[in-house]
């Protein structure tokens, strides 16, 4: 993909405007405090680089899903935090548009940063209204996004008002997201395999399509590979399935015969969806179980393939993660790929999550801050967000 990227823009001087993801987790007590940085540590190095080349640089980003005004969704503790790491003052107004933000945003020197309200105070970010993205763009010479989560959204801020910009680039976070995603889409080191789980087909089923041709094998864990076992004629007892998925996954099955697709072997299983505890682990369903986890003869089966492995693309847990009794063959998944020689890329809030409980990700070739953004990548879709800096 022919991305422009900002480190190809002479911005000595210039006002930037830099779409950042700082849709981080938030700890609502005595004060709100960031339970999960890891985003905000990510947009660094762009904005450091922009400080460096003593640009004016103005932030942008969302926070949740606020209905209008939300003093819990504020931008501030983040400007707070971007202050210390910055080791610098970073300047908070009180919205993202008007007068008072725009004479802010004019009245910047050279390495100075200002962070926006968030975004979504206004629901025209949303509608991607052409008269707020033409506000946000009177606030900058220059467009830039480091924001990968966002880019499969066409909203005011990461589509709407870059038509408003002759000069507009990508940051290093998506520079080194695109790098890897485009890896395995086009030149990956074989063998190649791509583990997923989660719970629904329905959610997997682009991604699927689009990477059965491409990989060695394909790993299916969670919830959904009970809809392909049963579309094999197994009676999975009480798991979940999704019955209208069942002829998609007959194909599926039928289609990759040329390509190994691994399924469960054996199951922990549990009585009920709130259980605590697994009641068994087994081969075979008795009425009422429900498969909650891959047992351990699966993951051993799992981690042998993955050992072999030069390439290896991650996203879904391989059981009911929240709960530490299920939570055994995804943890497990996250050792074998972490202990593995392959290029790995694991993409996914609960894939992403397991890896960092563990302690693994600096043995991770990338974790991928997309979720959505990089399943949509991997399924072939061209993302409006960076259409518009092709």
């Amino acid at each position: 993909m022919a991305l422009r990227y900002l480190e190809q823009i002479p911005v000595t001087g210039k006002r930037v405007f830099l779409r950042v993801d700082f849709n981080l987790p938030l700890v609502v007590g005595d004060r709100i405090t960031i339970a999960d940085e890891t985003r905000l540590v990510e947009a660094l190095p762009t904005i450091r680089y922009l400080i460096g080349q003593k640009a004016k640089v103005i932030l942008a980003s969302h926070l949740g899903r606020p209905k209008g005004r939300d003093a819990n969704l504020s931008l501030e503790p983040i400007a707070l935090r971007l202050s210390e790491l910055l080791q610098q003052d970073v300047i908070f107004p009180e919205d993202c548009v008007g007068d008072a933000v725009k004479k802010l945003a004019h009245n910047l020197k050279e390495g100075e940063v200002l962070l926006l309200e968030n975004l979504r105070f206004h629901k025209e970010e949303e509608e991607n209204d052409p008269h707020f993205a033409s506000q946000l763009a009177a606030l900058a010479e220059i467009y830039g996004t480091d924001a990968f989560g966002t880019v499969h959204r066409a909203h005011a801020s990461t589509v709407g008002m870059v038509s408003h910009f002759q000069e507009r680039g990508a940051g290093f976070l998506i520079q080194k997201e695109v790098g890897f995603l485009e890896k395995i889409l086009h030149k990956p080191e074989r063998p190649f395999y791509a583990l997923l789980g989660g719970a629904k087909v329905s959610d997997k089923l682009g991604i699927i399509e689009h990477l059965l041709p491409k990989v060695d094998g394909l790993l299916l864990g969670g919830a959904l590979a009970y809809t392909f076992l049963q579309a094999q004629g197994m009676d999975v007892g009480s798991s979940r399935v999704e019955a209208s998925m069942l002829k998609v996954a007959a194909r599926i099955l039928k289609s990759g015969q040329d390509i190994r697709i691994y399924l469960p072997q054996d199951h922990v299983v549990a009585e009920s969806l709130t259980a605590e505890t697994s009641t068994a682990v087994v081969r075979t369903f008795k009425p009422g179980q429900i498969g909650l986890d891959i047992g351990p003869e699966t993951t051993k089966a799992y981690r042998d393939v993955l050992q072999g492995a030069k390439t290896i693309f991650w996203n879904g847990p391989m059981g009911l993660f929240e709960r530490p009794a299920f939570a055994q063959g995804t943890r497990a998944m996250a050792q074998a790929i972490a202990e593995s020689q392959a290029i790995s890329v694991v993409g996914g809030g609960e894939s992403v999550t397991a890896v960092r409980q563990a302690g693994l990700a600096e043995k991770i070739s990338h974790l991928s801050t997309g979720g959505g953004a990089t399943l949509e990548y991997l399924e072939g879709k061209i993302l409006p967000g960076l259409k518009v800096l092709m």
